[in-house]
């Protein structure tokens, strides 16, 4: 009877041709069919194909005739490499939640950190630190150098992957603490080294971010020793400069004199023009810009895409009254001759500082989020109309909620002009970060009102301003969010959708594409993107996180091989 089984089915085999089992193997892992090719070049797109074996792409062309195990019709749809957000504040967010959604459900594949502060390296102190300041998302603090961090992060599953700058401000209260005070030559060779341990550890160079106490009492010289040691190693500078206002012109020569002076690329975070009164000085920062790159001196940029920012109450009052850390401003809040001198210092222009609250006015100042639940009642309201409800000038109400909330206060400002932010996305050398976290529309990250930034600041730009607005042409923009920004951070096998890159793609509808947070209900996810992938792994399919957690740890050109300090 076995014997006639085996006959019957040989015989079947005949008109059926090989089972299952016989096929040949597919050439590669997935084949990506029928999209619209933008390959991060800028060039012009076309119609094709993409195939991924493991975690790289195998082959990109006009037709791939080998099968994949798994097919995705990509009809109608942009495929292109996956988008670096520039400026992520993912470090935290990324530890209570690891898909990423928010920025996972835009298309952005590598997050980037490090604006100032960075997750290491700490000491003890500053351990313990990092653990009595959180707020909603509270985790242990188990590593002290930046290299382990984001080790840490790649341990617990993420679904993006994650890069970071060593921060200026970080390495300083190392070193110094967080008194207004210089290096000596000792402190000095000591921060150096622990700038060039982070670039042995991956960090893609230095970042500051000079508008905050104690980032703000580094002088220039200190800051180009400590980019001198990341640009020995083929890292760069990136800064929230000391002005993005009354004194930016000043601002953007320092920072081309620190990339002149190290020898190291600089690029400028979130490039805007703050208060009314600065709007009309835009074209005269980019001549500023371009000379410096006509002359061989590495200058980028980048930017959001919304006219407000959003910080703390600490950007609203002046340097002196915040050195020494959080307590010691919490307390001189609390001194009435100290309160008196802190309003009058917010109702005038900065001098020597950045007076965000005086380019605003108490009218343009929003809250977004608190420490203290029995606070949370005035996020989304403006401080000029808790100070009605209080009963106060809206100085005191800004030193009141600081002390009461124990925190800096997370504070939006609308302070830029939207002519300017267009003007900002026509430059061939911006590149986009969100300045936000990568969250999600539930707990705990629902218990504020972050800036629509976090949710929308990607797809903004590829619907409203490419699509609706047509600025820049979509090829472009796919340019200054893949390629621009690898190439700038020295990031060589991402960026471009190319056979031997790392398999990171974005994957969505040019005509749906949009962002839907807005500043009032800012919880809201993108829409439009329908496929992404990270190492060849999908994070997105249809538009929902699958809750694979394939993300790695991107390191910096001076990996493992940063020299050792100089004579």
């Amino acid at each position: 009877m076995r014997r006639f089984g085996a006959w019957l089915a040989g015989f079947a085999l005949l008109f059926t041709g090989p089972s299952q089992a016989q096929q040949p193997a597919s050439a590669y892992d997935i084949v990506i069919r029928g999209g619209t090719i933008y390959d991060g070049r800028g060039g012009a797109p076309y119609a094709g194909d993409v195939a991924i074996a493991d975690d790289r792409i195998a082959a990109v062309a006009p037709r791939i005739e080998d099968r994949g195990t798994r097919e995705i019709d990509a009809t109608g749809l942009a495929v292109a490499p996956g988008f670096i957000n520039m400026l992520s504040w993912a470090t935290e967010s990324l530890i209570q939640d690891g898909r990423s959604q928010s920025d996972i459900r835009q298309g952005v594949t590598l997050e980037v950190m490090g604006e100032g502060w960075s997750m290491g390296p700490l000491t003890e102190a500053m351990r313990r630190r990092a653990v009595a300041d959180q707020s909603d998302i509270r985790y242990p603090v188990t590593w002290t150098s930046l290299g382990d961090y984001l080790e840490h992060l790649q341990r617990r599953g993420i679904a993006p992957n994650v890069a970071s700058f060593v921060g200026a401000t970080t390495v300083r209260i190392h070193e110094l603490g967080e008194g207004d005070v210089d290096p000596d030559p000792t402190q000095l060779a000591r921060m150096r080294a622990l700038v060039r341990q982070a670039m042995n550890e991956g960090a893609m160079g230095v970042g500051s971010s000079l508008i905050y106490a104690p980032a703000s009492f580094a002088e220039t010289d200190e800051l180009v020793a400590l980019v001198t040691e990341a640009g020995r190693c083929g890292g760069m500078y990136i800064s929230h400069m000391r002005s993005e206002g009354d004194r930016i012109l000043e601002s953007v020569d320092e920072l081309i004199e620190i990339a002149r002076r190290s020898g190291a690329p600089a690029e400028i975070y979130h490039l805007k023009l703050a208060g009314r009164n600065n709007w009309n000085r835009f074209d005269e920062v980019v001549r500023r810009i371009e000379a410096a790159r006509a002359a061989g001196v590495r200058i980028s940029t980048d930017m959001y895409t919304y006219t407000a920012g959003e910080t703390g109450l600490d950007a609203s009052m002046p340097l002196w009254v915040r050195e020494g850390g959080n307590e010691a401003w919490f307390a001189r809040l609390r001194d009435p001759a100290t309160r008196a001198r802190v309003a009058a210092e917010m109702r005038a222009p900065g001098q020597g500082w950045e007076n965000l609250y005086h380019g605003a006015g108490a009218d343009g100042v929003v809250f977004s989020e608190f420490r203290n639940p029995a606070l949370r009642r005035y996020v989304g309201k403006t401080l000029a109309e808790v100070a009605r409800e209080r009963g106060k000038s809206p100085e005191e109400t800004a030193m009141d909620l600081v002390v009461e909330d124990g925190s800096r206060v997370g504070t939006i400002y609308f302070l830029m002009s939207e002519d300017n932010v267009r003007r900002g996305i026509r430059l061939p050398w911006m590149s986009f970060g969100s300045d936000g976290g990568s969250v999600a529309a539930e707990p705990p990250f629902t218990n504020g009102n972050p800036h629509p930034r976090a949710y929308g600041n990607f797809a903004r730009l590829l619907g409203r301003y490419v699509r609706d607005e047509r600025l820049i042409s979509l090829e472009e923009a796919v340019r200054r969010l893949t390629s621009l920004p690898a190439s700038n951070l020295g990031i060589r096998d991402r960026g471009t959708l190319a056979a031997g890159n790392f398999a990171d793609l974005a994957i969505f509808d040019p005509a749906t594409i949009a962002d839907r947070a807005t500043f009032a209900q800012p919880h809201q996810y993108a829409i439009g993107m329908r496929h992404v992938f990270v190492n060849g792994t999908q994070v997105l399919a249809d538009g929902e996180p699958t809750g694979a957690t394939p993300g790695r740890v991107v390191r910096g050109p001076g990996w493992n091989r940063c020299p050792p300090a100089a004579e």
